[in-house]
Formats: C-alpha cells, structure tokens, sequence
C-alpha cells in the first residue's frame, strides 16, 4: 500500500457563543504564541486546523485532524516527504515525521489507514481495549459564578458529573465553585486548571483552604510554574486537594518533555498526570504512570471530532 496523495483542507471552526466564556468576558486561552502574537493573546477557536486526507494506491484513504495553529509550509513539507511511502512498513510509535504540533494530524490519518487495511480499530493497534467505557469530564473557560452555575446544571442533565474550568486568581475560583455546588449537586466535581499562573505558592495556601471548605474540588491541575517542584511537593503536603500535572508533547514551546513526568513522580510532587500529544506518546507515558501506581487521564484541545475520536482509542 503506498502513499500517492495527500490532500489538506485548512478549517476554521468558531465555538457556540459564550461556549468558552461567560458574555463579554475576554480571556484568550491559547497558551502559545501565534505569529508575532504572545502567548495567551488568541482565542482558541480562531485558529486554523488541518483535515488530512491520505489517498492510496490501494484506494483506502485515511482520515486525520491536525492541532491548531500549525503553518501550511510546515504542513505540506510534511506531506510530501509522506509520498511513496508505505504505511504498512511505518513504525506506529514512532512515525518518520518530526515530532511538533504537526505530528498528531498525521498520525491520526495513518493510524486510520492502517487500521482500515487490517479492519481493525485503532485501539487495536495500540494494544487492545482495557475497558468498554470512558469517563469524560465537560469544559469550560472562565466564567463568573451565576455563568458557572447555569452551565454545571446544563452539563449535569447532559449526563456529566466532573467539569474542569480555567482557573485565574483574577476571578473568584471559590464563588466559582460553590455556584456548581449548589446548582448541580454536591457529587458534581470540579477541576481547576490555572495554567500555572497561580505563582506565589505562600498566597495560595489560604485560599486552598477556602477551596477544601466548599468540597467539590477533585484536582487542581497545574497551579504553579511547572519547574517548582519543591513548591508542587510543599503545596501536595498542605493541602487535602490532589495536584495533577499537565504533560503536552506538542508545547515544546512551554519547555514541556516527556521526562516531566519522572520528575515529577521522583519527587512526589503530583498526584495524578494529564498527558496530551500523539496517540503512542500518550501510551507511554502513561506506561510510566501506570507503573508508579498514579492515575492519569488524555486532556484535549477541545479539538474537533477527529482527534477526539482517536483521544477515545487511547484511552481504551
């Protein structure tokens, strides 16, 4: 089977209003620079993605998302070094394209090919199923308090009982909180996710307190800079609240590597991971994860069906 054509269409995919944020609120979400923009300056959902499609000369095509914001050089440079190739012949988890945030649109693309000429699905390919169901949280930005109720409620008749939302200390995560409380129940649990800019690990102490008093909280992801591991293992000592570090192979740009992961684990400064990146990357460190005996869930971009669909496959 061998690679003749690939075909990239570049979409633009808007959230539903107030989707990300309550009304009016401007709070761009995207962690990485875009063209001369800093990080933390774009909306998400305005950037660019990549559906691929990978023809054959066996007439199987396979179906592929790309992450945001990678640049149509980059894209068909990629492309074309992937022609004449056999898929069939590729090593799955380790693919002859460089790793970067355009690795993963490819890869879903291929894992989909090869699945189809072996009828199986990909989960397969990557082993074999664990498990018949998955647990899936719902997602939100930052929203104020009476916003977050409304919403928790909305997720929780839609079937959800676990809702993660970004965290800034510009809000009140605390009112945040208790507004899901008492709007969709005292089971409904919450994940905080900062992105790191909660900085001053001495100012944060109080407030996990305030945080432990309300009681919905499962996991705060992320709530400091990532290197301060001294400060991940003086707040998880703290604190009755689990920390759950966030492990993207796609930042590059944000220092973040797979050997996070054993830092972090050798110096019991976390609880729980969240690994994104490619489908076999994900497998292995949560490999490693699984050997320390610490859970770990697939996070999201809130991508498109595509990629979602193979975040699914994994985590089978």
């Amino acid at each position: 089977m061998i690679i003749r054509r690939i075909e990239m269409t570049p979409v633009v995919v808007p959230a539903r209003e107030n989707a990300i944020n309550s009304q009016g609120k401007i709070a761009p979400l995207h962690m990485l620079s875009v063209g001369a923009s800093k990080g933390w300056s774009v909306q998400f959902d305005s950037l660019v993605k990549w559906i691929i499609r990978i023809h054959t000369d066996t007439g199987l095509t396979g179906i592929g998302e790309s992450l945001r914001d990678v640049s149509e050089p980059r894209m068909r440079e990629i492309a074309e070094s992937l022609l004449g190739s056999d898929p069939m012949e590729m090593n799955l988890r380790d693919l002859p394209i460089p790793y970067g945030r355009a690795y993963d649109g490819f890869e879903c693309a291929i894992y989909d090919l090869v699945g189809k000429a072996l009828s199986v699905p990909a989960f397969k390919l990557l082993g074999g199923a664990c498990r018949d169901r998955i647990y899936c949280s719902a997602w939100f930005g930052q929203r104020d308090p009476e916003d977050a109720g409304r919403s928790a409620a909305e997720f929780r008749e839609l079937g959800y009982d676990c809702l993660k939302f970004k965290g800034s200390l510009d809000e009140d995560p605390v009112a945040v909180c208790r507004a899901i409380k008492d709007s969709a129940g005292d089971d409904f649990r919450i994940i905080i996710d900062p992105n790191t800019r909660w900085e001053r690990p001495a100012e944060i102490l109080p407030f996990l307190g305030r945080l432990e008093d309300v009681g919905n909280v499962w996991t705060l992801e992320d709530p400091i800079p990532r290197w301060d591991l001294r400060n991940w293992r003086h707040l998880r000592r703290k604190s009755s609240i689990p920390l759950t570090l966030h492990t993207a192979i796609p930042y590059a740009e944000l220092f973040q590597k797979p050997q996070d992961v054993i830092l972090a684990i050798q110096e019991e400064a976390v609880d729980y991971f969240n690994f994104n990146g490619p489908m076999a990357w994900v497998q292995k460190l949560g490999d490693v994860a699984e050997v320390a005996n610490m859970p770990f869930w697939h996070g999201s971009e809130v991508d498109l069906g595509l990629l979602e669909a193979s975040y699914l496959h994994v985590a089978a």
